[in-house]
Parts: C-alpha cells; sequence; structure tokens
C-alpha cells in the first residue's frame, strides 16, 4: 500500500471510528474508556471481557455495538447446565440416515458470551479454539467461521455463589480485560431521563465486515520505533517474577506474570490508539495508556499481596 494511500485510508478509519463511537452514544451515556477499549480490541482482531457489577450496561454496550456494523449477532447466556455443543454445535442424524453437522451459535461474527463464569470449564473451554484458531473442530472435521470474529464476554465480580473462575488459559485468549464502574450523579440523570420515556432511538449502520477486516489489516501496517516496541516488550518482561528485567515489586507479591501475548497485544492496541488519537506511529505514552486492561488478567499475585489488600492494578501502576 502506497503511503498516500495508507494516509486516507487512516483518515477514513479515524471518521468511522468516530461516527462508530456517536452512534453508540445514542443509547450508551459515559463509559467513554470503556467504548473505546471494546473498539480498538474489535480492529486489532481481538476479543473482550467486561467486568463489572450488574446493570452497568455490560450487555446493552456490546448489543448496541452489534446493532451498529452489518454483521451476524448471536448471544450465548451462560449457565451451570450449558454443554459444549450448545456452543459450538453438535452432529445429528438426518432423513437420509446421515450424520449432519448442526452449526452451533458460535458460527457468527460477533458472540456475546453472557456471564461467562457461570459455566463449568469444561463448556468454557468450547470457546478456547474458537477464540484462537478462529476454527472449530468437530469429529475429526474443521470448520471455519466467519470474518470478523469477536467474543465480547461479560462477567459479574460480586455473584461468587454458582461460578466458576476463568482458567488462565481462556483469560489469555481475551486481549482486554475492561473494568466498568458506576457512572456519576450527571450520567446516571440522563441514563434515567433516556430510559424512561419512549424511547425511539434508531442506529445507523457505520460498517461492514469488508471495512473492519481492512481497518485490522491498517492496524497493522502502522509503523512502530524500535524504541517504542522495546519498551513495550520491557513493560511485559518485569511482570514475570524472578526474571531479568523483574521489578522488585514484582518479585516481592507477583506469582506469575504476563506471556508473549502480551507483548503482542500491547504493540497492536498502541497503534490503534495512537490512530485514533491522531498519529501515525505510536509512542510510549500510547504504550502505557492500553497496557493495564492487557496485563491485568495476565498477572497473578501471591499469598503476601493478598494479605496486604494490594490489587493487581497497584502492582501495574508501580511498574509503569
Amino acid at each position: 500500500m502506497e503511503k498516500n494511500d495508507n494516509i486516507e485510508l487512516v483518515e477514513r478509519f479515524v471518521n468511522s471510528y468516530n461516527s462508530f463511537k456517536k452512534e453508540i452514544s445514542k443509547v450508551i451515556v459515559g463509559q467513554d474508556h470503556v467504548i473505546d477499549q471494546v473498539l480498538i480490541s474489535m480492529f486489532c482482531d481481538g476479543h473482550c471481557l467486561l467486568i463489572g457489577v450488574p446493570g452497568l450496561a455490560k450487555t446493552l454496550l456490546i448489543k448496541t455495538i452489534s446493532d451498529c456494523l452489518g454483521l451476524k449477532f448471536n448471544r450465548i447466556q451462560f449457565t451451570p447446565d450449558l454443554m459444549p455443543s450448545d456452543i459450538v454445535g453438535s452432529e445429528i442424524l438426518d432423513k437420509n440416515r446421515e450424520f449432519k453437522f448442526l452449526k452451533g451459535p458460535v458460527f457468527s461474527n460477533i458472540i456475546l458470551a453472557d456471564e461467562i463464569n457461570r459455566t463449568p470449564p469444561k463448556t468454557q473451554a468450547a470457546l478456547l479454539e474458537a477464540m484462537q484458531e478462529k476454527s472449530i473442530t468437530n469429529s475429526g472435521n474443521l470448520y471455519q467461521l466467519d470474518r470478523p470474529f469477536f467474543v465480547l464476554a461479560t462477567q459479574n465480580p460480586i455473584e461468587q455463589e454458582g461460578t466458576y473462575p476463568l482458567p488462565e488459559a481462556q483469560l489469555d485468549r481475551f486481549m482486554f480485560n475492561v473494568l466498568l464502574d458506576y457512572p456519576n450523579y450527571d450520567e446516571e440523570l440522563r441514563i434515567v431521563k433516556n430510559t424512561t420515556n419512549e424511547d425511539n432511538t434508531s442506529l445507523d449502520k457505520v460498517m461492514l465486515a469488508d471495512d473492519i477486516i481492512l481497518y485490522q489489516k491498517l492496524i497493522r501496517s502502522i509503523p512502530i520505533n524500535d524504541n517504542v516496541l522495546e519498551y513495550a516488550v520491557s513493560l511485559v518482561s518485569k511482570t514475570r517474577p524472578n526474571s531479568v528485567n523483574a521489578d522488585e515489586l514484582v518479585n516481592e507479591y507477583v506469582e506469575w506474570g504476563a506471556g508473549p501475548r502480551a507483548s503482542q497485544y500491547i504493540v497492536l492496541a498502541a497503534k490503534c490508539y495512537a490512530v485514533v488519537n491522531g498519529k501515525f506511529t505510536p509512542d510510549i505514552e500510547d504504550v502505557k495508556a492500553v497496557a493495564k486492561p492487557i496485563l491485568r488478567h495476565r498477572i497473578v499475585k501471591n499469598y503476601k499481596a493478598e494479605s496486604k489488600g494490594m490489587s493487581i492494578d497497584d502492582i501495574i501502576d508501580a511498574i509503569l
């Protein structure tokens, strides 16, 4: 792609991104950083885990995003009795007495995995291959998923009874771990005002599948300086206890740190963050801006950090 074409495409992407956010704001009040992180994960071809107490519009945000895109959308409500075949599909005997694969809801562009921690690990694991390989294997046959493909999952942090913590391998598949907080007073006033009258909000489609795939390629083509790349990799390596670059605080309070996938995601996210903020290449500040939601679910603190009431975000802040 020639430089002029690239600049033109970057401008088109930024305009589309801003239009996308404007459409979402018709329904979602506030949560600006949350929307940014979800959209960045999509344009980096990643998945997103949204964590927050009930009633913070996690599910509504994902549904609104799907309404603004010309993509197939499926919602899977995760429950304790959900089976892997309920997600990926199963083989049935058709009228000709031949086995036929009936595709499950995972065969879509956007998957809303609602309350993903309410189902046992066996069923959670049904998403592992789909999230990493963008394919499903059933009875020895390989089925490719439609592109683009995103898993946007929600999780409630306070309802611990009847929940199954996500295994580390599953958590690592998510690019971002986004924490949602309560709205402030003015935002809550707007929410109540908007949702207790006649709702005539109509959302325009701002992007199609081909546009998203094109923008994903664009983000990967954004140049990055070696010093920024080295900073990103060094930042991730500092989270690994007893390694060469490990921070003293990490050696004391961390059980294990982030793997190479974190470095890959930080570089991609920094590229996208830079572009939507009017830059043509990311700098160290862009790396810092995206580091926390990428690292927080990849660092496991030890009992000493637990006993001192130290959070993962505190540890990441110290490293930064």
